[in-house]
């Protein structure tokens, strides 16, 4: 049986029975000063979590029939909306791949990686704090929602400024591949094709905030704000979402049936369409409608055509399913679950017509497709940080009951989309005036409080992980 290992171990594992060449794809943890920084990183991603959970649960309550009249967060529902989105999205999967980064890089230019970790803190905190502090207007922009007041958006461009800095270091500091890619040279090559995709999306973000004619109102300059930059994080995530599926592949399976290069190739060609991104910027005026829809082609062709190629390799690996050790469930419940999520997520894309709840349910489905991928990965580096191995029937059951809850959760959206429920409402302007669309924000909302139960559960695992006895890598 496989067992986890601590180290970047060599690419070639071996030819298995069916005459297939296996190789085997690694990142170390190394013992200097990238270590504590790394879980500086993690420790702010995971932290954000947590704050997004809580106001998660407002969200659910005040969306579910019967609980929406006995709790009175209607009112609040687009706030905790706006805090709840960023969090759980833009801080922690933002966080998550700082904590790679800083694995995947050398040592130099340290105090620079110091003081971007400070700035990004500082205004995840500023972000927590703003609703309780400030009375602002909630707009829904989409990628990036805000509270148009200063509080807020000061914390979020403390944030972005910490983030801008975070890409900077690290193309300083990145380690070279090497003309002979290894397993663990795939995955630092995708992960700093990630972290040049975040740097390309705060390139647009700063053109588009340069161009834009301040004289537009809230809701419209805040969604050309963020349209442009925010169709070229979802390329980032990905590609960390597709770093996660090969490790976690390779670490409880045979070793994945794709040769570093090609994985290397696959990463490169899922980056390409991110260099494009200017080009649109040139070509056409920010508030142009040419503009919008250049973007969102870029999206939907542009990283989708490696994500198939990946996953079928991923899945390939896993056949026939070898048997699990105690350490090793939890990774492939967080693999498959993934796998799962996200492609739900991926389908429902192709049902959406007009603007209601189905829309959310696409994203969600792609969102917490990329989360679970990054709890396997934190599951995978709980060990090589020295911490207890997760190895206990919750941390095997979490990615099933925190995937399971949000599969019911975009099943309730979509079944409510298609009687035209509509999205970013709450409470009485739902109008949900038929049974069906009753059962289905029911169904919505009884998947959010499991998906809650599953959130909480892993944040316990982890804590619990690090507090507890700690063993060798």
């Amino acid at each position: 049986m496989t067992e986890l290992r601590s180290d970047a171990s060599a690419s070639f594992v071996g030819t298995g029975a069916s005459g297939v060449t296996h190789f085997r794809f690694a990142l170390a943890v190394p013992q200097d000063a990238r270590r504590s920084l790394a879980l500086a990183w993690l420790a702010l991603g995971l932290a954000a979590l947590l704050a997004s959970g809580l106001f998660s649960i407002l969200l659910v309550l005040s969306r579910t029939p019967q609980l929406q009249s006995l709790i009175p967060v209607a009112d609040f529902f687009r706030v905790a909306l706006v805090v709840h989105v960023d969090l759980s999205v833009l801080v922690w999967f933002l966080a998550f791949g700082g904590a790679l980064w800083t694995l995947g890089g050398t040592t130099r230019w340290q105090p620079l990686a110091w003081c971007a970790f400070a700035l990004s803190a500082l205004g995840t905190v500023v972000l927590c704090v703003a609703p309780f502090v400030q009375v602002a207007t909630p707009v829904m922009s989409n990628y990036v929602p805000v509270l148009d007041g200063s509080v807020f958006l000061t914390g979020l461009t403390l944030f972005g400024a910490g983030i801008g800095l975070l890409c900077l270091r690290s193309m300083l500091a990145a380690s070279p591949v090497g003309a002979r890619i290894s397993g663990d040279g795939a995955l630092r090559f995708g992960l700093n094709a990630a972290m040049v995709a975040t740097a390309v999306a705060a390139f647009a973000f700063l053109w588009s905030w340069a161009t834009l004619p301040r004289s537009l109102d809230a809701r419209a300059y805040y969604e050309l704000l963020f349209w442009g930059g925010g169709h070229v994080l979802q390329f980032a995530y990905t590609l960390l979402m597709l770093v996660g599926w090969v490790w976690l592949a390779s670490s409880i399976g045979q070793g994945l049936r794709l040769s570093p290069r090609v994985v290397t190739l696959l990463f490169a060609f899922a980056l390409l369409a991110v260099f494009l991104t200017p080009i649109t910027y040139l070509a056409y005026d920010v508030t142009s409608i040419e503009h919008h829809r250049l973007q969102t082609l870029l999206m939907r062709y542009g990283g989708g055509l490696v994500i198939g190629p990946i996953a079928l390799a991923v899945l390939w690996s896993l056949w026939p399913m070898p048997p699990m050790t105690a350490q090793l469930r939890p990774l492939r419940s967080s693999l498959v679950a993934s796998l799962v999520l996200f492609s739900a997520g991926g389908l429902i894309g192709f049902m959406i017509s007009g603007s209601n709840v189905r829309i959310p349910a696409h994203y969600h489905g792609c969102i917490v497709g990329v989360t679970l991928a990054m709890m396997g990965v934190v599951y995978r580096l709980l060990p090589q940080f020295g911490f207890a191995t997760p190895q206990s029937r919750a941390a095997a059951w979490q990615p099933a009951i925190y995937g399971g809850g949000q599969l019911l959760h975009i099943v309730g959206l979509v079944w409510s989309g298609g009687y035209g429920v509509q999205r970013k409402v709450a409470g009485a302007d739902q109008v949900l005036s038929t049974s069906q669309e009753v059962w289905g924000m029911g169904l919505m909302g009884l998947g959010g409080l499991i998906a809650i139960v599953g959130g909480i559960v892993f944040l316990v695992i982890v804590l619990r992980a690090m507090r507890g006895p700690t063993n060798e890598a």
